[in-house]
Order: C-alpha cells, then structure tokens, then sequence
C-alpha cells in the first residue's frame, strides 16, 4: 500500500465517530468523466450494462412532476459493476488506499450507485443503515466511499449524519409515511427527532468513508440543480456471508485489491448462519412518519 491520505488521527475518528471526510481526494477530470457517462446512459447514447438499475424518480414515474430534461426524471443509477467507465471509481487506487485503512488489505466490490438527486421532486432518504442491505459480517469490515460530483449543501439535499451511532447494533427498518418515498428507501425504526446530526457539507472531490452501522440519510433538493455523488461499498475478503434465507443477490462481488484483484468471489457460507434480513426490512403494509433528513 502506497502512502494512504488517511492519517492515524482520521482513522481513530472514524471509529469513534463512524464517519470521516478527505477533502479534495479525487480531481475534475474524474468527476467529468463519470458525469459524462451517466448522461449518455440517460440519453441513451450508452445502453445500460447488464444488471444495471437507471431508476426513475417515484414522483416522475407516478405523474406528478413532469420533467424537463431526462436526467431530471432519475434518482439514481445502481449496480454498475459491469460498465468499465463507473466501474473505475471502484477501482480508483486512491480510494483503495483509503478503504485498506478500514478494512484490510484484500479488499471486493460490494455495491454501486451514482445518485443523480434532481430537482422539482422530494427526494428525501430516511435515517437508515446500509447494512440492512447486505448480507456480510462482520460489519467493522465494510466502509462506504461517497464521493461529491458537485457541490452538495443543506440546500441541495447533503447527506447527513449521527455521529456515533455505528457503534449500536443493527435496527428493524420500515417504510415511512411520507407521500413521496422511492423505492427501497427505508428509515430506521426509533429514531428520535432530536437526534444530534451532522450535515455533510462537501466539494467536487470531497470524499467521506463511513460505517456500514452509521444512521445517514438526505434532505430534499430545494435548488434549480442536481446534487449528484458516485458511491460505492467495500469489504474484506474475511468476511463471511451471514444471511440464513438467501443464499444468492445478482450482483458480480469482485475483488478490487490484493493477489486475486480482478476475480470474482462469493463469500463462504457458513453452516451456523442466523441473520435474517426479514427481521429488519419490512414486508408488510405498516408505515410511519419518519423523522426528516433536512
């Protein structure tokens, strides 16, 4: 491992904060690329790759804002592990460098998502926890990289933060009752209204790494722009596959650093798994009004 722009401060704040900023890690020339890339999927001039998600809106896709533009019609792009253009921030050596700092040396893909967040809809994300969508343990050995393609403000809808709660377990999620909420947009059961928050003001470049345990979530886009991020999760390759009732997700895990860098891995199974995702991802019809992200 090269010198990495984590220093030994910023790690011991990560885990006592769950979260931490390097400011300036990636260059223009990066961002524009991965801007560029996603507007020629939006035009069509680029097909999606295979088991890519272009997701539209829930208020475009139910009629009750019209677009002026398309890319004003999609909330994000997710999964895209087989586009070589996105695929290389994944691959980026210096968020490597950063992620080796969290969770080792040998290091797979987990997840991808480049989030458009567009104006004229709601848009909002829910306090929640990215683990619920992931079937590795334990959870000290993923980190998320979330990285700002342009400015992202209050005003924009930043991400936004509770210092110290990925030192709490895993919580039970539900859909929220809000009039707009896109799909897959849970909000963690209990959290309190009060909660002591950070917003994540941050730059082009800016990247912040956080525990897959963080309670984080967004505002609304109050602006006439977009607030646009690439993102993506990491894991250790001693993780273990953990979930008791799925033994398989359609998305090409890929080991991104170490000797077996470019190969796929699956993760082993242990026989005594016990985690249930049911126990945290709601099934049924319930819903309740959430604390707001803004």
């Amino acid at each position: 491992m090269t010198d990495s722009p984590i220093t030994n401060a910023m790690l011991d704040d990560y885990w006592r904060q769950g979260f931490c900023v390097v400011r300036g890690l990636l260059e223009e020339p990066e961002l524009t690329s991965w801007l560029e890339r996603l507007q020629a999927i939006v035009d069509g001039e680029v097909e999606p790759a295979e088991r890519m998600l272009v997701m539209k809106d829930i208020m475009v896709a139910k009629g009750a804002v019209k677009p002026g533009q398309a890319l004003e019609a999609i909330a994000k792009i997710q999964d895209f592990e087989n586009d070589p253009e996105l695929f290389s921030y994944m691959q980026n050596e210096r968020i490597l460098d950063c992620v080796e700092r969290f969770v080792g040396q040998e290091v797979f893909a987990l997840h991808s998502m480049l989030i458009n967040k567009p104006p004229n809809v709601d848009g909002r994300h829910p306090f929640h926890q990215d683990l619920l969508y992931f079937p590795f343990r334990p959870a000290d050995k993923i980190v998320a990289s979330w990285t700002a393609l342009e400015p992202c403000t209050r005003e924009n809808g930043c991400l936004v933060v509770i210092p110290g709660s990925h030192r709490g377990e895993l919580i039970p999620h539900e859909t929220v009752d809000w009039e707009w909420l896109n799909g897959g947009y849970f909000g963690a059961q209990g959290i309190s209204a009060d909660a002591q928050r950070v917003h994540l003001e941050m730059q082009p470049g800016d990247t912040v790494f956080f525990h897959p345990v963080l309670l984080h979530g967004s505002g609304r886009n109050r602006t006439s722009g977009f607030r646009r991020a690439i993102s993506a999760h990491y894991a250790s390759l001693s993780c273990t596959w953990e979930w008791s009732t799925v033994d398989s997700i359609a998305r090409p895990y890929r080991i991104v650093r170490g000797p077996n860098t470019g190969e796929k891995w699956d993760g082993p199974r242990p026989s005594d798994r016990t985690v249930n995702p049911l126990d945290y991802i709601p099934t049924g019809p319930f819903a309740r009004s959430g604390p707001t992200s803004d």
